[in-house]
């Protein structure tokens, strides 16, 4: 299983500071999402901690600030599956902020059963790909305004399983919710791959990535025989502070500050798949996300 071989090799660590920076984790109240928060504002950054359910945020809240002896850390209201609240959320981000350094686009579902969004989306790719590429977009004045500044993609290694169904992106025809949870996966590569082109020259720099395999609530909707698999090879998988630490990485490592449109794994560059890579496709996902989103995404590729 990629990555297993570097568990247990000399961790990455940076004393890098946040002072004076703001930074945005969507489902930030358990797991990965959670210890990244902690992390960041043990570096002095002021965190928004982007949340559905604010009963365990404010539990969440509790436990990073108490944690990192951080008082600039907030818990604010979002859910990924109703474009809404997105807007709302970035309507309210978009007034409070004065500046937005560092945009990590964590949260996600996994496998879980046949489902819609408020907007008819099918729940994979609408919290995983669609929710974020709104967010994205609606917080991305605020984002080029505060450059140098970062944007996080989340992936996983399940994008090498995927395929962007393009006549189909909301799996009504036939539905496989490991297939849509891939395709979800290597949306968010190629919306990374196509964000980072049209970003060349501002200032904000553009990464996605795969934690590990984690030991975190996603597995809740794993089947029986995934489920006794996954216990099988849990001595082997990363804890949510191990799986935290690429995100972290990505977010403050100095020498990505000229690189973007990367996909890294064990807080290193990796490569992804050639379906991560093909730009043909990348762009007929970007104009179809923003067809069904109704958004105008202006922003347009340098020429070659």
């Amino acid at each position: 299983m990629p990555g297993l071989r570097n568990l247990f090799r000399t961790p990455w660590s940076s004393d890098a500071r946040l002072d004076d920076k703001t930074v945005l984790i969507t489902g930030a109240n358990s797991g990965i999402g959670k210890e990244t928060a902690l992390d960041l504002a043990k570096r002095g950054a002021r965190i928004i901690m982007a949340c559905r359910d604010m009963e365990r945020a404010q539990a969440a809240l509790k436990e990073v600030i108490d944690g990192s002896g951080n008082q600039n850390v907030v818990t604010m209201k979002l859910d990924l599956s109703d474009t809404k609240s997105i807007r709302e959320f970035a309507e309210a981000i978009n007034k409070e902020e004065t500046k937005l350094n560092i945009l990590i686009n964590n949260a996600g579902v996994m496998v879980c059963p046949y489902g819609k969004t408020a907007d008819g989306f099918e729940m994979q790719i609408g919290v995983n790909h669609m929710g974020h590429f709104l967010l994205t977009h609606l917080l991305m004045d605020l984002i080029k305004r505060s450059a140098p500044s970062r944007i996080i993609n989340v992936s996983s290694m399940a994008h090498t399983w995927g395929t962007i169904k393009l006549d189909d992106i909301n799996s009504e025809k036939a539905y496989d919710k490991k297939a849509a949870y891939s395709q979800s996966k290597l949306a968010n590569i190629l919306f990374t791959r196509s964000l980072a082109k049209r970003l060349q020259g501002t200032g904000v720099t553009v990464y996605s990535l795969h934690p590990g395999v984690v030991q975190t609530e996603l597995w809740r909707h794993l089947s029986g025989p995934q489920q006794l698999m996954m216990r099988m090879v849990s001595p082997f998988t990363k804890t949510p502070v191990q799986g935290a630490q690429t995100n972290i990485y990505c977010a403050v490592e100095p020498a990505l500050e000229t690189e973007s449109g990367g996909y890294y794994s064990d807080c290193a560059s990796a490569t992804c798949s050639n379906a991560g890579k093909d730009d043909n496709v990348a762009q007929k996902l970007w104009d179809l996300s923003c067809q069904v989103l109704s958004i105008s995404w202006d922003e347009t590729p340098p020429q070659e």
